[in-house]
């Protein structure tokens, strides 16, 4: 039962969490190269000497360390595609315009060098395992292939929803090749294909595989290529296809966010230094400066100055009217003193009142 059972699993955790970890490799701490180069170096050694080792042991132990060898070595590939190392002598978005062959040829010509790679990794893991019993690495590594190139071009031919947000920065010109449309007559026939050969291969584990070595070794390739027709399905129905490497991606993630994060203040200058010389340039009277001409100064005392200007006629009719206002209140409270009104009350203090032949003024 565990012959059975096993592989599924490990088949199906190998697949998420690898994927994952290189999206948060290449995502994540994308600013370190050195970590990326180390670790892409790291696994294709281990995958070469595991496949090697295993090359003639058919035991249960050897099926697995085979399959895993494999995914290390695709890992290692994904990680130099999607950091932008190998990918094609156009790194550039696709022209607007582009239609048919032309469309094609641009294409190509992004991803040609992680095509090649792919076809030589592939030379290397037959060579490596050649004369070999043990298979599964090479069968592994040819179901990874197929799967990926059928993927590839259904994405150029047109999907529904093409999951292009797994895609980090380094990479992201490669969605303008992508076409987000109804499914091209290719897509049926794909599927088709791969599910009749993932038939036949549950069938070959039911019916001829006998030993616990051809039993484990047919269900990891199989329990692979089933995935690889999930993730087709993914691109023609709205499924969550990112939640289930949600904690590989940072959201958001990119050097020039990091940049501005870290020193906002910098940005920020470097926007106003760039944006006089636009406007100056858009100007049609503008003339270039020579370089060692004065830097414009601000001239705010001008300014200053016509604002204390204008204050200082406001300043002495307000004055001005205070007094006519206070002399107003003195005398009205001289003439009549039983009014009632005390002069705290209105905030002017007593003063005696000048008297003429003993009358007030």
């Amino acid at each position: 039962m565990a012959s059975y059972l096993g592989p599924p699993i490990f088949a199906a955790f190998v697949w998420w969490f690898s994927t994952g970890a290189v999206l948060l490799l290449v995502g994540s701490v994308g600013r370190s190269g050195m970590l990326r180069v180390v670790c892409a170096g790291g696994m294709i050694t281990i995958a070469l000497c595991g496949l090697f080792v295993t090359a003639h042991d058919t035991s249960v132990g050897a099926a697995y360390m085979a399959f895993s060898c494999i995914i290390f070595l695709w890992g290692a590939q994904e990680i130099a595609f999607l950091s932008g190392w190998l990918t094609g002598p156009r790194a550039e978005p696709c022209p607007p315009g582009a239609r048919g062959f032309a469309r094609l040829s641009y294409a190509l010509q992004a991803i040609i060098y992680h095509e090649i790679c792919l076809l030589c990794c592939g030379a290397v893991v037959v060579w490596v395992t050649m004369g070999g019993e043990n298979e599964v690495g090479r069968w592994t590594y040819l179901a990874l292939w197929v799967l990926r190139q059928s993927a590839k071009i259904n994405l150029f031919l047109g999907v529904p929803v093409t999951n292009d947000e797994l895609m980090p920065d380094a990479v992201q010109f490669l969605k303008t090749y992508f076409a987000r449309k109804p499914v091209s007559s290719f897509f049926p026939i794909s599927v088709t294909l791969a599910t009749a050969v993932l038939v036949v291969m549950i069938q070959r584990i039911v019916e001829v595989a006998e030993t616990p070595f051809e039993v484990v070794g047919l269900t990891l390739v199989s329990t692979l290529f089933a995935l690889g027709v999930v993730e087709h399905w993914f691109m023609l129905l709205p499924l969550p296809a990112i939640t289930l490497w949600s904690w590989g991606i940072r959201p958001g993630f990119s050097p020039e966010n990091i940049n501005m994060e870290q020193n906002p203040s910098a940005n920020i200058a470097a926007t106003s230094l760039h944006a006089a010389p636009t406007q100056a340039s858009d100007s049609p009277q503008a003339s270039p400066e020579p370089r060692n001409a004065a830097a414009p100064q601000l001239v705010v005392v001008p300014t200053v100055r016509k604002e204390k200007e204008e204050a200082q006629p406001k300043a002495r009719s307000s004055c001005a009217r205070q007094r006519l206002e206070d002399q107003f209140r003195q005398t009205f409270l001289e003439q009549h003193p039983r009014s009632g009104l005390a002069p705290a009350r209105v905030g002017i203090a007593a003063e005696p009142a000048a008297t003429i032949n003993g009358r007030t003024s």
